[in-house]
C-alpha cells in the first residue's frame, strides 16, 4: 500500500512543479495571474474504526487556485493599451461561431481590418452605449456592443460658393510673355508659364463624395491708368480660374472673367456673384457647380498682391486622427473636421468569486456555476477599478517566490522516491528471509 501512497505523492510533486514551471513560463505575459496548486490528504476508514489507529493513504489535488491580485504597471504610448486599475475584467466577444464571451485582465487592444477593436485573438472589446455627451444609457450583459471606431465623420457637402477677398498692386506691370506676344496674343497665357500671369492663388474645392480638389486662379494685368490722366483712371485684370484640370468660364462665355478697379482703387466689377458653367475635371464624382464672389473690401492701391480672406462652402468627411481614453472608460475618436464621437464606455466586469472562473487560455476566463454571474457596469462605480490609458497591467508572478517553490516540489518529489524506494528494500528483505 505504501507503494501507492508514495506514488500519490511524486503524481502531486509533479502537478506542484507543472503549476510553478507555468508561473515561471508567463512571468512576461500582461495580466497573467499566478496559480498554486493545494492538495488535499486520502484518509481510508469506516464508522467502526478507530480514528486512532487511521492511516493516511496518500494525497490528492483538490484544486489549482488563481491569485487575482493586481499586478505592476507598465507605460506604453498607445491609447488602446488598457489597464484596470483595481477589481475587474474586460470583457470580449469572439466574432466566430457562438460569440463566446470572456474575461480579460489583459488590455493590450488594438483596431483590425474591420475598424472593430480587438485582443491578440481577435476578440472584440465589449463598451456601454453612451449619448453624445458620453452618459451611459444602458448596462449590464444584454447593452453591451462591440467597439467600432468608424475611420471618417460627418456627411461630405459639394462646394457651390467660393468667397475670396484680395489686395492688388496698382503699380504691377504687364506679365513678361503678355508685353512679349501682345495682349490680343491668346496664347500669351499659360498656367505652366510663370511669364505669362502676375500672380496665382489656390483653394480646395470639394466634390460631392468629399474629394478635395485645387481651385487655382491666375491673375493677369491687362490694363493700367495712363500715366498722364488722359484715361478714366481704371485698371483691368484678366482671371483664368481651373478647378483641377479644367477651367472654368463664366456662365453664357468662353472668356475669362474680368476684374475692374475705379481709378479710386475700389472694386468695380463683378460686384455681385460670378456663376461659372457646371465643369467636372478628374477626379470629380459628377459635374460641379461653382460661383465665386469678391469680398467688399477687395481693392487695388499700395499694396502687395495678398489674399485676405478665403472662404468656401464644401467639406469632406473627417478623418480619424486618434482615440482618448478617460478614467471612467469613456472612448472617444477624434476627427480632422474638428468633431468628436463619443463610442461607448468599456465595460467592467466584476464576480463574486474570481477564484472560481475557468480559465480559457491567452489571459482570459470565462463565467462558472463557482464564479457567479458577471456583474458587468461601468469603470469606477460599484467597486470597480478606474481605466488607465497608455498602461499594461503585467504577470502578478513572484519570480522569487516561484524558485523557492520550485525547489519545494522537487525536494518533496525526492523524498516521495525515497520512500518508494525504502519500501522496496524493506520488500526484498522479507522475500529473502529463509
Amino acid at each position: 500500500m505504501s507503494f501507492y501512497t508514495s506514488l500519490s505523492g511524486l503524481n502531486a510533486a509533479q502537478l506542484d512543479l507543472n503549476t510553478t514551471s507555468n508561473n515561471i513560463a508567463n512571468v512576461g505575459t500582461s495580466g497573467f495571474k499566478s496559480s498554486r496548486a493545494e492538495f488535499g490528504d486520502l484518509i481510508s476508514s469506516s464508522a467502526m474504526q478507530s480514528q486512532s489507529s487511521s492511516v493516511g493513504q496518500g494525497t490528492r489535488l483538490k484544486s489549482i487556485s488563481q491569485d487575482f491580485t493586481q499586478g505592476s504597471t507598465q507605460t506604453t504610448s498607445r491609447a488602446l493599451d488598457l489597464m484596470v486599475g483595481g477589481e475587474g475584467f474586460f470583457v470580449t466577444r469572439s466574432t466566430g461561431t457562438g460569440n463566446q464571451t470572456k474575461f480579460t485582465r489583459n488590455g493590450a487592444f488594438t483596431v483590425n481590418g474591420n475598424n472593430d477593436v480587438v485582443d491578440s485573438g481577435g476578440s472584440v472589446l465589449q463598451v456601454l452605449p453612451v449619448d453624445s455627451l458620453g452618459n451611459t444609457i444602458a448596462t449590464g450583459l444584454d447593452a453591451m456592443q462591440g467597439l467600432h471606431v468608424p475611420p471618417t465623420s460627418g456627411t461630405p457637402k459639394a462646394t457651390s460658393s467660393i468667397e475670396s477677398t484680395l489686395t492688388f498692386p496698382a503699380d504691377a506691370d504687364l506679365p513678361a510673355a503678355r508685353s512679349t506676344y501682345g495682349t490680343s496674343n491668346p496664347y500669351a497665357f499659360s498656367k505652366s508659364d510663370a511669364n505669362s500671369y502676375n500672380y496665382a492663388t489656390s483653394t480646395t474645392v470639394y466634390d460631392q463624395v468629399g474629394s478635395a480638389l485645387p481651385m487655382t486662379s491666375y491673375y493677369i494685368r491687362d490694363t493700367k491708368p495712363a500715366a498722364n490722366g488722359s484715361d478714366d483712371g481704371t485698371s483691368t485684370w484678366t482671371v483664368h480660374t481651373y478647378v483641377g484640370d479644367k477651367e472654368v468660364f463664366p456662365t453664357g462665355t468662353t472668356d475669362p472673367q474680368k476684374v475692374v478697379f475705379n481709378s479710386d482703387g475700389s472694386l468695380k466689377s463683378p460686384t455681385t456673384k460670378t456663376t461659372y458653367d457646371a465643369v467636372q475635371p478628374t477626379g470629380a464624382a459628377a459635374p460641379m457647380s461653382l460661383s465665386l464672389t469678391y469680398g467688399a473690401s477687395t481693392k487695388q492701391g499700395n499694396y502687395s498682391f495678398t489674399t485676405v480672406k478665403s472662404a468656401q462652402d464644401g467639406k469632406t468627411t473627417g478623418k480619424l486622427n486618434g482615440l482618448t481614453v478617460g478614467e471612467d472608460g469613456l472612448i472617444a475618436a477624434g476627427y480632422s473636421d474638428g468633431t468628436t464621437q463619443a463610442l461607448g464606455k468599456v465595460a467592467v466586469s466584476t464576480f463574486a468569486n474570481p477564484g472560481g472562473l475557468h480559465q480559457a487560455g491567452s489571459t482570459s476566463w470565462t463565467v462558472t456555476g463557482k464564479s457567479g454571474d458577471a456583474q458587468v457596469g461601468e469603470a469606477n462605480v460599484d467597486g470597480r477599478g478606474q481605466i488607465n490609458s497608455g498602461a499594461l497591467e503585467l504577470s502578478n508572478v513572484d519570480l522569487t517566490a516561484e524558485l523557492v517553490s520550485l525547489i519545494s516540489a522537487q525536494r518533496n518529489f525526492q523524498a516521495n522516491a525515497k520512500a518508494i524506494d525504502t519500501d522496496k528494500q524493506m520488500l526484498q528483505s522479507i522475500i529473502n528471509l529463509q
